[in-house]
């Protein structure tokens, strides 16, 4: 009998489907508080940590020495320990594609809102005031945006912005025609309207976006991050912001998270900040999750690949 150990927060759309088709022959203990995962964990195979605390998943992670498989709704997964993942040779499948759509929509949605000035348009909307023209002039069509991150999520995004006749250069390690690889985009940040950030969190990107690369930008360009608020020096961009050496920045994600209520970000009003809910506006996160997990646990009864594989070596 095989023992998962299965956080309660996806248990309504997996225990019917989990009794239905392993009666009998699986062994799941469900938890909802730190205290029951800890005890939960003890001698299970398969765990599906995820809880509101991410300290607690951690400790979940340290206190599951029989674990096999380690499964997960988040994408980034850097607040786990690695050392631990490839110590034990546990094999992660992580959210990779789950939100993808979502975060998609959303990075569109940013940078229209801010090409069309709208956020003047809905505090004027408030104030009952009929404007006599449109706050913002640019058209995203004939632009040009440079897109750092070809995984699930910059793949859903360059399709999107082409629609709107976005002219789309993507970073990629093995470069390619009409593709900028990492030792080349920065001597071409100054050709672009829009600079995009999609890139997962590690070592390499933390603070790939700093004060020499916002200098490097056109005055007009805007940097949109949906990837995590690590990957870019926050104290350059908020200067750069200031100064008005960028024309602007869409922030799905901020360090730290959340903003505290004081912090100067929250101040300039060329800053756009949706408080990292790309990957929230939507109502299919658990259905896809639940759905994805049951056919790698029907693969991982039949020794077969897993998928997405997480590689906590590379950190993604």
């Amino acid at each position: 009998m095989t023992t998962l150990a299965i956080s309660g927060l996806i248990r309504p759309l997996l225990e019917p489907q989990l009794q239905a088709k392993y009666s009998g022959d699986l062994d799941v203990r469900w938890f909802m508080t730190h205290e029951e995962a800890l005890e939960a964990v003890k001698g299970a195979e398969i765990g599906w940590f995820d809880m509101n605390e991410k300290e607690a998943m951690a400790a979940a992670l340290h206190a599951a020495t029989d674990l096999k498989w380690l499964n997960s709704i988040y994408a980034g997964l850097d607040f786990l320990p690695m050392d631990v993942l490839i110590e034990r040779g546990i094999t992660v499948t992580n959210g990779v594609g789950i939100n993808a759509i979502t975060i998609a929509e959303y990075t569109i949605m940013g940078m229209l809102n801010i090409a069309k000035g709208y956020r003047q348009v809905m505090r004027a909307q408030e104030r009952r005031e009929w404007l006599m023209d449109s706050p913002g002039k640019r058209e995203l069509a004939g632009s040009k945006a440079l897109l750092l991150g070809y995984g699930a999520i910059g793949k859903l995004i360059k399709p999107r912005l082409e629609a709107f006749d976005v002219d789309v250069t993507v970073v990629r390690r093995s470069g390619g025609e009409g593709v900028l690889t990492p030792d080349q985009w920065r001597g071409q940040l100054g050709e672009f309207d829009w600079v995009i950030l999609a890139v997962p969190s590690t070592p390499e990107t933390e603070n790939m976006i700093g004060a020499d690369e916002l200098a490097a930008m056109k005055r007009e360009c805007v940097l949109v991050n949906i990837a995590r608020g690590e990957v870019v020096d926050q104290p350059a961009l908020i200067e750069a912001l200031k100064s008005r050496s960028i024309e602007g920045a869409f922030l799905d994600v901020t360090t730290p998270e959340p903003l505290p209520s004081d912090h100067e970000l929250w101040t300039l009003d060329n800053a756009h900040i949706s408080m990292h809910l790309s990957g929230r506006a939507q109502n299919m996160m658990f259905i896809r999750s639940a759905q994805r997990f049951l056919e790698n646990l029907a693969k991982y009864q039949r020794g077969e690949p897993l998928s997405p594989i997480f590689d906590p070596k590379l950190g993604y």
